[in-house]
């Protein structure tokens, strides 16, 4: 099972090092804008109409304070906007840095 083996904080990048031996680097303002969270993507209702969500905004000074593993498969961070509850399963990590399996 694919899972990151060593994730570190490299300049403004999250770096990850894979079980496959791979490598990620994703910006911290780019995994912001990313999370998958119902705060910033919104949530749908049973029509498929989305409710909520960050839309545009401007998130080039947030940077990731912190993050643990969650089960075996994802990585929830924190960051520096108070944000934290987008869980990043492995796979949208690996799509996020244009790092495919």
């Amino acid at each position: 099972m694919l899972k990151p083996v060593n994730v570190q904080l490299i300049g403004e990048e999250v770096a990850i090092a894979w079980s496959d031996g791979a490598e990620s680097y994703v910006r911290e303002d780019v995994l912001r804008r990313a999370s998958p969270s119902a705060e910033t993507q919104g949530e749908r209702d049973v029509l498929g109409n989305t409710y909520g969500g960050s839309g545009d905004a401007d998130y080039s000074g947030v940077r990731v304070k912190g993050w643990e593993q969650v089960g075996n498969y994802a990585l929830r961070f924190d960051f520096s906007d108070g944000h934290r509850t987008g869980l990043y399963t492995f796979e949208y990590l690996r799509k996020l840095s244009g790092t495919l399996y």
